[in-house]
Parts: C-alpha cells; sequence; structure tokens
C-alpha cells in the first residue's frame, strides 16, 4: 500500500462506524484478492453452522494466530482450522490496512474471511467472542457491493443502511464496537473484481 498513500480520515460515519470510501484502489484490490485466495488454498473455504444446527448462507475461513468457527458447541476461535490444519499467517498488506485505520500499538490476532454469494444474508448480531472489546474490528470489503445495516447497543429499535462497495474500509470501534451490525442483501453485478460474482468480506480481530 505504499504507493497508494492511507486515507486517515473517514468518509462517512454512521452511528460510530468510521466508513472510508474506495480506500483500496483497484489495484490493490486484485493483489488482495490474489492474497484471500492463497488463504484459502491453504485453509479451504467451510459453511459454519450455528448452534441449533443450521447451515449459515456465507463460506468462511481465516488467517493468523485463531480463527473463528461455529458449530453445535457454539461461536469461538480455534487455533486450528475445523479439518485440523493450522490457519495460515494473515497477508502482510491486509496488516498494512490495519495499521493504516487501526491502532498501532497491537496487530490483530484473526482474520476473518467471509464469502457471500448473492443470495447469502447475515443477520444483525454483535461481536463479542473477544477478550478486551477495547480493541476495534476491521472490516475490508471486495467484490459485490453490500447492504449494511447498523443497528443499536441492544436489539431493536431503527437500523440504518448503507451501501459498501468493492475496496472500502470499515473501523468499528469504541461505542460502535458492540453495535449490532448485518448484510440485508448483495447486489449481484456491481463489481467485476470476482469473474462468478459474490463479496469476500475480511474482518480483523484482537481476540486475547
Amino acid at each position: 500500500m505504499n504507493d497508494n498513500p492511507p486515507r486517515r480520515t473517514p468518509d462517512l460515519v454512521v452511528r460510530g462506524f468510521q466508513i472510508f470510501e474506495g480506500f483500496l484502489d483497484d489495484a490493490h484490490q486484485s493483489a488482495l484478492l490474489g492474497d484471500v485466495r492463497s488463504v484459502a488454498a491453504a485453509a479451504p473455504l467451510f459453511a459454519p453452522t450455528t448452534s441449533r444446527g443450521k447451515e449459515m448462507s456465507v463460506r468462511m475461513t481465516s488467517a493468523g494466530r485463531l480463527g473463528w468457527v461455529s458449530d453445535a458447541k457454539g461461536y469461538r476461535y480455534e487455533a486450528t482450522h475445523p479439518r485440523g490444519m493450522p490457519w495460515p499467517a494473515i497477508p502482510d498488506p491486509v496488516l498494512d490496512i490495519w495499521r493504516a485505520v487501526g491502532p498501532a500499538d497491537r496487530l490483530p490476532d484473526c482474520c476473518l474471511i467471509n464469502f457471500y454469494d448473492k443470495d447469502a444474508r447475515m443477520g444483525l448480531h454483535q461481536d463479542r467472542d473477544e477478550a478486551d472489546f477495547s480493541w476495534p474490528v476491521v472490516s475490508v470489503s471486495l467484490g459485490d457491493d453490500a447492504l449494511f445495516r447498523i443497528g443499536n447497543l441492544t436489539r431493536g429499535g431503527k437500523t440504518e443502511s448503507v451501501w459498501l462497495r468493492s475496496g472500502d474500509v470499515v473501523v468499528m470501534g469504541g461505542d460502535a464496537r458492540l453495535t449490532y451490525h448485518g448484510v440485508d442483501r448483495i447486489k449481484a453485478g456491481t463489481s467485476m473484481l470476482l469473474p462468478n460474482g459474490g463479496r469476500i468480506n475480511l474482518t480483523l480481530r484482537v481476540v486475547t
């Protein structure tokens, strides 16, 4: 990212969610996609299930010291992929994004990678499986546009929605760290980054 100086001032702030629009240009998006594919080759995408046995519509994998998993035992972080292999290291270009918009004194333990096809959704939820909520979650969008919904610190109440596009970066920190959020739909055909369409979302987290 050295040839694309980061913008540290967000373009949009919605309920504390700092949105950096077009943070990654086309060249960096393509390079990052290559890094994601390398991670997925070493730790293949899998379909997580809820504790009640319902299969989620997203597929996922992780990079880093820990990876996020979900099955009958619940939501948690593990040191190995469900197939038993260790997670690959977080690629340096992904860490560069954290360095540009996140805290300088700690790198993330996990980069969760979610793949959404055109029919995938993510219900309103909180990211609260980490030990210390003072660290932000940094989210990177690649591929088709996603309608991102932002709620409140508790379930219910009015929500706001914003379209996230390929190359956008979102920082969820401070009061927004435990705000409910989700993805209502994917707008197919809005990006040429993924040959077969879909959206990839990277979320960087400090776990321990």
